[in-house]
């Protein structure tokens, strides 16, 4: 009988699957068995996942997270993972928004004014509506997201790895080659795509440069997507802004010019941190192992660990 190790913010809520035997395990200590196959890594530990090699059954990693590049390195010869597909949409597409909403409706200015006990004299201020939203990175988070900017009236287009047919939200998904030609046009880019060797930099100098004047770039997807020291110059002269989920360096320290960089928003990498993620995290993992038990592997794998 397979055995899966699940961390313990999710075991409570995972229920039997016959012909598994499931242990609670959150990978930060000496796992208190060799004979795991499968293990969940609680979303905190991920970056910590170094005794996966102490597992000699091992054949499966699923995240709790769905970026994976940081994971990918621990992976022992062989061992298949898998992210966290769909357990974070919703909740990324809500930080996504929210940061969109503030930075365009300027609440920071009001969360100071109210720190210092003074009324904000009324304004015209930027609204969401009607806005071009371009959105990079097109899988369940953005698909999510486009929803959710379509509810509050923008119009949105949708970019991917590749272009295809568009589905209930866009009419086409058009390829990440296209960029140079869609930045000029958007008031407003999110970024939602996985960390790689070929979306690293992915925002610099020149495209941010292409961005019309008070465009905003919202990240919510990693840090190292964007160049900070181009996005910090663009910002500092008040001609873009920007809402940082996540930033690159991560966490950033104490007196990193970005914290002070006018016209910048910055949540601490905490889109997925929400009380949905338990019970998303505890289905999606069940789901896992029942595919698991039928083929000996899991689904949605994104990397397999290499000699």
């Amino acid at each position: 009988m397979p055995v899966i190790s699940v961390p313990s913010v999710i075991a409570p809520l995972i229920e039997p699957v016959e012909g598994a035997e499931i242990v609670t395990w959150n990978v930060d200590t000496e796992p208190s068995r060799d004979d795991i196959e499968m293990v969940v890594v609680p979303p905190f530990n991920s970056p910590y996942i170094t005794r996966l090699a102490e597992l000699p059954r091992l054949r499966a990693v699923i995240l709790s997270t769905a970026g994976y590049e940081h994971a990918v390195r621990f992976l022992p010869p062989d061992v298949r993972l898998a992210n966290a597909v769909g357990v974070h949409d919703s909740a990324t597409a809500e930080m996504a928004l929210t940061l969109v909403l503030a930075a365009q409706r300027d609440l920071p200015t009001f969360v100071r004014a109210q720190d210092e006990g003074r009324w904000v004299p009324m304004e015209k201020r930027r609204s969401l509506a009607d806005q071009r939203v371009l959105v990079v990175g097109y899988g369940g988070i953005g698909r999510a997201l486009a929803a959710r900017l379509l509810a509050c009236e923008t119009s949105v287009t949708a970019v991917a790895s590749r272009a295809r047919t568009g589905d209930e939200h866009v009419e086409v998904v058009h390829a990440v080659s296209e960029l140079p030609t869609l930045l000029p046009e958007h008031d407003i880019v999110v970024l939602a795509v996985p960390l790689s060797e070929a979306t690293r930099g992915m925002i610099g100098a020149r495209e941010l440069a292409l961005l019309p004047d008070d465009a905003l770039l919202v990240n919510v997807g990693r840090g190292p997507l964007v160049d900070t020291d181009a996005l910090i110059a663009e910002c500092a002269t008040g001609r873009l802004r920007a809402g940082l989920d996540v930033t690159d360096p991560e966490p950033l320290p104490e007196g990193h010019p970005l914290w002070s960089t006018p016209g910048v928003l910055i949540s601490p990498h905490v889109a997925g941190g929400t009380n949905a993620f338990p019970p998303r995290q505890a289905r999606y993992v069940t789901t896992q192992i029942e595919h698991y038990l039928r083929t000996g592997e899991p689904v949605h794998v994104v990397a397999t660990g290499e000699e």
